[in-house]
Parts: C-alpha cells; structure tokens; sequence
C-alpha cells in the first residue's frame, strides 16, 4: 500500500512499525460549533483511510482527540478563546457547550457512516500528562518561562519547518494572519506549552500546575493523548492541511524533544472542501452543516459520495450543481443495484478480481475515485448477480455508502407501489400485448396498446419488463 507521506513530501510504501498493529491519530474537533461539511470531508477521508488499511488486513488502534479547553484564535494569545466564544455565544457553560456540540459531531459522523475512533480523548481529561511533558522540555533545555507562560524553544531544533521549506522572512510576525507579536518570545515562531498570564481575564478553565494556575496550549494536547494511548512511536497522523502548519509542526518539535527520537513516520492531510469565495470556515459566520443538507432533501449518503468521486489531496469545489450530480448519480447507482437478480452462485474467480481492481485503486495513494469506478465497473462485468452483489458488499466496508441497504429499501419501496397500483384488468391486456408482441402480431399489439392508453394508462417497455402508470 502505497501513501503520499506529507513530511516526506512523496508516495512511500506504508510499512507499520509493528506489522500487527497500526496506530493511527487524528485530530478531533474543537467543540465549540457545529462541524461543517469541509471540516466532515477531512473525517471522511480519514475514515477511509482506516477502513481500507483494515480491507487490507491490518489491525488498527485510532486515537482522537475532543479539544475542549485551549484553541485560541490565534497562535499568539490573541482574538477569542474558541470554547469560551462558544460560551458566550450560547449563555452556557464552556463544558455544556462541549458535550452538546461532542455530541452533535458524532451525530453527524454516524450520519455519513464515519467510524467512531477506538479511543476518544478529551483535553480536559489529560492535565497531568501536559504538566509532565512540560516538566521534561524545561528539564531538556527545550522550553522556557517567560512573562509567566511557558513556551517551546524552536531555537533549539535543527530544522522547524518540517512539512515546507519556508523563508523565515515570509512568516513575519507569526503563524496565522493577523497574529500579533508576542512579547514574552524568544524567537517568533516559538508557541505556548502552559499559560498562566493569559490575555483572557475570564479563562473558564484553570487548572494548577508548577508555574501558577493556567491551562495547556493547543498543541501539545494532541502529543499527549497521542503518546498516552498509542506510546511514542506512531505510524500516521492525520488530518487536514491546514493543520500542518502550525499545528502539526508544532506537535512535531514538542514530541522528538520530549522522545529524543522520531515520533511519527506517515503524515496523511486532506485538502481543502472550497466553495465559490474560498475555503469553507467558521469564521465567515456562515458554513453549510450535515443538518442543513437534511433539511434540503439531501441525503448525506449522496454527499460522501460527492467526497470520495474526488481525490483527498486535491481541493474539492462545493457547489449545489455539483452536489445535485452527486444525487443523481447515487440514486441511479441504487437503482441499478436494486435491479441485480439474488438467486444465482458467486463465480469466486471473477469475485476475486474485482476486489483485486478495487484493492489497487486504495493502495494506490487511496485513490477514491479510482475505486468508485471500480464499484460501477462491477455493474457491467460479465458474471452473475449474485457475484455483484457479493462484490458490492466487500467493497462497501471502505465506502460505506449503504449500498445493498438503499437498494433493499428501493426494492420494498417498488414493491409497495406495485402493489398499490395493481389492477387485474389492466396487467392482463399487458399479458396479452406481450403475447401478441411476441407471435409479431403488431397490430393486435398496437391495438391494446391504444386501448390502454384510451384508459388512461401510459405503458412503458424497460430491459426488465413492460410498467405501467396512469396519466
């Protein structure tokens, strides 16, 4: 299996540290808002990567952080503490506002078939393991105090920008637009481990540590909840590419300090979901949710589909055009499923190479529109149904996209109509039509047809047979 490793900046052949266990972190959200669909691509993808790497047959362990306490708006104690912006916005508790939007993301994941990781690990539970980490990088000479806070030396690295080769002078003052300098630094790319002389007067929460009452910063969560359930040697980090710097740069620096070795072999990052203005965000104050597309008739099925017809490491368009053909295209994809007959044997070699042509399309760098043309190639093999459906099954542990459930539904939805507009009268002149057609009488044909149509009733010949309905 081959994957394009972002620190390495190429494809590379996925080689676990330990062949009977991958592990696999991601970064959860910051639960202060609903997630909206580009953020929900990055999951997707993530999702699949995880399924396929067990398609594949590995075991895998997948760690995911809640991040419930420490995302500033900005890398320099500046703008709004994200939860707390939350708070407020809402009059409730940061914690209340936590667990209802911990619980709206998973609703929201379990809507588009997005595997709950194996651990779920929320910042605030994980105090003790920052102060420790914290200890350890002041003890290494890696880290200093300053102004009360406690910052990460990237002075004291060979090289910090490990996922581009940037120009310092290209950074200005900071690591995001609008970031104001900050005083207390060293050097200016140097970040937070623990702050106790925060901008904020009114930081919800606070816990004690060594250098006063604060909380941890933002980066260092994810190193710890990593290493708390994964050990110092992971085999991917995922998640999007807007966290590669300077999120994941950062965990990087404060992990092999911390370790003295290299702490993560694979990077895997999900590019962006954009729309006409730009990348969908939060803080334009407008941002499409799994909820709203409900609302508008859409089924979140077809909107995973949408996501996999495109490559992860290529931006996506959001358009509702573009989102209608996603529609249009599970529908007709359904239809077709629901049409294979059940009844006959699985031609095993022909089975065994479809999932071959599937297989490659995932390990191939998890080219996901590659595998969704193998899945529709399915449909035009030369083998049995049965053998289809049997190869739309295995392929859909990856997908997910409900496949052989929607069609069941389709079928029973078909089967009640059929059954609501039966009429003994009609079906059997129908009977008749055929058998005229077939003894080519056409005008005895013709003359049923023009009969039934005097009734009312439209008729319609299909590969699967002659329907009917009234007009």
């Amino acid at each position: 299996m081959y994957l394009y490793n972002s620190l390495s900046h190429k494809k590379e052949l996925f080689t676990p540290n330990d062949p009977n266990m991958v592990k696999m972190y991601t970064c959860g959200p910051t639960v202060y808002h609903f997630a909206h669909i580009g953020n929900l691509r990055t999951y997707i993808m993530e999702d699949v990567l995880e399924k396929t790497l067990r398609y594949m047959g590995y075991n895998v362990k997948r760690v995911m952080n809640i991040t419930d306490v420490g995302h500033l708006a900005s890398d320099a104690d500046t703008g709004e503490d994200k939860m707390v912006k939350g708070a407020k916005r809402e009059n409730k508790s940061v914690m209340e506002i936590a667990q209802f939007y911990t619980d709206a993301f998973f609703a929201d994941c379990e809507k588009l078939n997005i595997k709950k990781p194996d651990v779920i690990e929320p910042a605030t539970n994980c105090i003790d393991e920052y102060i420790h980490m914290v200890e350890t990088l002041l003890k290494n000479g890696k880290a200093y105090l300053a102004g009360g806070n406690v910052y990460f030396d990237t002075a004291t690295l060979e090289k910090y920008y490990v996922f581009n080769d940037h120009d310092e002078e290209d950074l200005a003052v900071g690591v995001r637009d609008g970031v104001e300098e900050d005083a207390n630094k060293r050097n200016k790319n140097d970040f937070v481990l623990w702050f106790t002389k925060s901008k904020f007067e009114d930081q919800a929460l606070k816990w004690d540590s060594p250098w006063g009452v604060g909380y941890p910063g933002w980066h260092i969560e994810c190193s710890c909840i990593s290493m708390k359930h994964l050990g110092g040697d992971l085999d991917i980090h995922a998640g999007g590419i807007d966290n590669a710097f300077p999120h994941h740069t950062n965990e990087i620096a404060q992990s092999e300090s911390y370790l003295g070795h290299k702490w993560c072999n694979y990077w895997f990052h999900v590019h962006h979901l954009n729309t006409d203005t730009g990348k969908m965000s939060k803080s334009k104050g407008e941002f499409l949710t799994v909820s709203l597309l409900e609302k508008k008739g859409y089924d979140p099925m077809a909107y995973r589909l949408f996501c996999l017809q495109s490559h992860y490491r290529r931006n996506l368009v959001f358009s509702w055009e573009n989102l209608d053909n996603a529609v249009v295209a599970y529908d007709k994809l359904i239809a077709k499923i629901a049409a294979l007959k059940d009844g006959d044997a699985v031609d095993e070699q022909a089975l065994e190479s479809l999932k071959q042509r599937f297989a490659g399309a995932l390990n191939g760098d998890l080219n996901t529109s590659l595998a969704v043309t193998a899945m529709y190639d399915v449909l035009k093999a030369k083998t049995t149904d049965a053998t289809k459906l049997a190869a739309l099954a295995d392929f859909d542990r990856v997908l997910s996209l409900n496949l052989l459930e929607a069609a069941k539904k389709l079928q029973a939805k078909q089967a009640e109509e059929a059954a609501a507009s039966a009429d003994p009268e009609i079906d059997a002149m129908i009977a008749a039509r055929a058998a005229a057609k077939k003894e080519k009488n056409f005008a005895e044909a013709d003359r049923i047809r023009d009969a039934l149509n005097a009734m009312g009733v439209e008729i319609i010949d299909t590969p699967q047979g002659t329907k009917w309905r009234r007009v």
